[in-house]
């Protein structure tokens, strides 16, 4: 029988509905919010896969075109690959499960979130993570949830809780934040040069805010959960674990000290085929118990080396930032090019500019979105020195782009509008990982900063990206700056923090502890900020200030504006007038329906010639101006002369000289060139001309 539970959230009433939808997955449930309803449900494979150390899960988030009721466009005309959207709704359901699972789980585990409507106001993200963790709660599958999701917003000095789509768009912070009753998991967001104090109180509203919707999972999961599956324990050897301690600790603890990534894993390596020499009699039954040894050894050995002696693998201090080299121009024929070094972790990053025929258009469910600014992230395998087969970009390379992407596009100038600050251009950014030790999103963030600014894109000032960790044993903590791969691994937290000098533009967060507090978010937003100021002080010495011109190879784009009744003029019948401009100069020409008109071309002349092209087409007479017309017809009364393409005037019989004219036809004939002047506009539009005021008289040199 289904149930249904109620609750307000953000002053709207979220609706979950168990044993309705969906009953033959383990767990299921259809949450609705507003007019928003996703169904999300969660199963597990019938037994367990051995040998895996990690969680086997999988998150898919899908948003059915049917739900905002449109039809999908393609040939098909159905729903496809999951678009980036979808991917990067996926990763923000499965980061915060993911740690949430008893340890040697090893079920295959699949949670599906399926929007089925979608009112454009309240986001499925939000009721998505909380459906997910109701349907692994209601299940058998042993998932220590429960967990919610909010949203917050800051406007006009207030912290707002799930704000709708256009409130959105004037806040000064966007966070979504998941959190358990242990504190935080996870956070994603992005913000408008906000200050770390300002984030701190943000997190703390949001991690008040989930208290109701979690006490509810409680009570749902209580009057409708099912048992929990019995995770097999494998209880530890003390006799075999101090025998391989005594063995391998001290040569452990000699390899994490060296500095250097490669010869680090090669001296880990060899260690580890030297136990399983020694312990070959037990190795061929008992090599995974062995090797899990092995690795528990290797964690609790960095972890103690940083919080007992603040020592960090590469012989860091805990606030220390690896070297870093910032080389910009290296590529010859790109737009903009930088190279950014931060220890073992190096990015290639490249901009392109293009026009408005290179905007993405994304067709979302709230309609067709145009985008200006795109930053690509790819990690080719050889920048950790693997073989493996080349793809498209995967969810990781996907995430990290969209978080270097939101970090960085707080300081792209705009392209809309008019006056100084318009870079009319589409800008994408390419960033190439060619090594990686840690923190290759923040690289590329920095990289991109670099690249843009040598590409001669006016951007505001630099941005800088750092990753932070943290280790922690109970009341010992540390806070780590930069930290490397293995630190990112064996460490507590992951803490992206990007921003400029002003504040933060972009953050992620994942913790997979509890007990992390806001003292500690606090004392990490603020470590972050040193290490972020003194980043960008080593990229200002290597270019302090956007190109003052941008790349030969680079398309220039002018822009104008005309009225916009005379955009019908620049186009011309069918077409024909800008036809012509394009075929003559090979400029592009776009024109928006505002008026403002871009003309792109390499070759700058040509874009030149394109703007005098439509300035004549669109020009309007002007009382007191000379022009050289041409005579197009003869009257009785005067003569009508075309003074621009397009627009005649009318010289009156007695406008044709100082003395009195009897005919027409025996001063001017048509087809003859001859200079007038405008005397008059009629509000009609009409224009009157004089021969005999422009008599004497020269058009003036441009």
């Amino acid at each position: 029988m289904a149930k249904v539970y109620e609750t307000d959230y953000a002053g709207r009433p979220l609706r979950i509905e168990i044993g309705k939808m969906a009953r033959q997955a383990n767990g299921s449930c259809t949450m609705r919010y507003g007019d928003t309803v996703v169904l999300v449900t969660a199963c597990r494979a019938a037994s367990a896969t051995t040998g895996r150390d990690f969680v086997p899960l999988t998150v898919n988030y899908m948003e059915m075109t049917y739900a905002a009721g449109k039809i999908p466009g393609g040939f098909f005309k159905r729903e496809g690959r999951p678009s980036e959207r979808e991917v990067l709704c996926s990763r923000l359901i499965d980061r915060p499960l993911r740690p949430l699972f008893k340890e040697g789980y090893g079920h295959e585990t699949q949670v599906i979130s399926t929007v089925l409507s979608v009112d454009h106001e309240n986001n499925p993200e939000i009721i998505a993570t909380i459906g997910a963790s109701i349907a692994l709660g209601v299940s058998d599958i042993p998932f220590n949830g429960p967990i919610a999701s909010v949203r917050v917003g800051k406007i006009n000095g207030s912290f707002v809780l799930n704000p709708s789509l256009a409130q959105q768009k004037e806040s000064e912070i966007d966070l979504l934040v998941a959190g358990a009753e242990g504190g935080i998991i996870m956070v994603e967001g992005g913000a408008k040069f906000a200050s770390e104090d300002t984030l701190v109180d943000a997190l703390a509203f949001a991690e008040e805010s989930m208290k109701g919707v979690l006490e509810l999972q409680r009570r749902i999961i209580g009057e409708c959960g099912a048992a929990k599956i019995e995770v097999e324990a494998h209880p530890a050897d003390p006799s075999l674990e101090g025998r391989i301690k005594e063995f391998c600790e001290a040569l452990m603890a000699e390899a994490l000290r060296i500095p250097v990534k490669v010869e680090r894993y090669r001296r880990l390596a060899e260690v580890k085929t030297e136990l399983l020499e020694a312990f070959s009699a037990e190795a061929e039954e008992r090599e995974k118990e062995i090797l899990g040894i092995f690795e528990t050894i290797k964690y609790n050995t960095m972890r103690e080396a940083i919080l007992k002696k603040g020592l960090r693998v590469d012989g860091r201090g805990p606030k220390d930032v690896r070297e870093i080299n910032c080389d910009v121009g290296l590529l010859p024929r790109t737009h903009g090019s930088a190279l950014f070094t931060r220890g073992e972790t190096q990015a290639m990053v490249v901009t392109t500019l293009g026009t408005s025929e290179d905007e993405q258009k994304v067709d979302a469910l709230s309609g067709w979105e145009y985008k200006t600014f795109m930053l690509h992230y790819n990690f080719p395998p050889f920048s950790v020195g693997e073989v493996k087969i080349l793809r498209g970009p995967g969810r990781r390379e996907i995430g990290h782009g969209a978080l270097a992407e939101r970090a960085v596009a707080k300081v792209i100038p705009s392209g809309e509008g008019a006056g100084e600050g318009v870079f009319p251009y589409t800008i994408r950014v390419v960033s190439d990982i060619l090594e990686s030790n840690g923190s290759s999103s923040m690289a590329t963030v920095c990289g991109a900063s670099l690249s843009l600014m040598d590409a001669g894109v006016p951007i505001k000032c630099h941005v800088a990206g750092i990753a932070m960790g943290l280790v922690k044993e109970g009341a010992s903590h540390v806070v780590l700056s930069d930290i490397l791969g293995d630190e990112d691994h064996l460490g507590d937290m992951d803490f992206k923090v990007a921003g400029t000098k002003e504040g933060v533009t972009a953050l992620q967060m994942d913790i997979k502890i509890g007990g992390v507090t806001q003292a500690i978010m606090r004392e990490a937003l603020y470590q972050a900020r040193e290490g972020r100021l003194r980043i960008l002080d080593r990229m200002e010495e290597a270019i302090a200030r956007p190109r003052p011109e941008l790349s030969v190879y680079a398309p220039r784009i002018i822009t104008i504006y005309v009225k916009i009744e005379k955009i019908k003029d620049v186009i011309g019948p069918g077409g024909k007038n800008i036809k012509a401009i394009v075929l003559e100069t090979g400029a592009k020409i776009d024109i928006e329906d505002d008026g403002r008109v871009n003309i792109a071309s390499v070759d700058e002349e040509a874009a030149k010639r394109a703007v005098e092209i439509i300035r004549r087409l669109t020009q309007e007479a002007e009382v007191g101006k000379l022009y050289m017309g041409k005579v197009r017809k003869i009257m009785d009364f005067g003569a009508f002369v075309e003074i621009f393409p397009g627009t005649d005037g009318l010289v009156h019989v007695s406008q044709l000289a100082n003395e009195r004219v009897q005919n027409v036809r025996d001063v001017l004939k048509e087809g003859d060139e001859v200079l007038v002047k405008v005397i008059g506009l009629d509000k009609d539009g009409k224009i009157k001309l004089s021969r005999k005021e422009a008599l004497g008289q020269t058009l003036p040199q441009d």
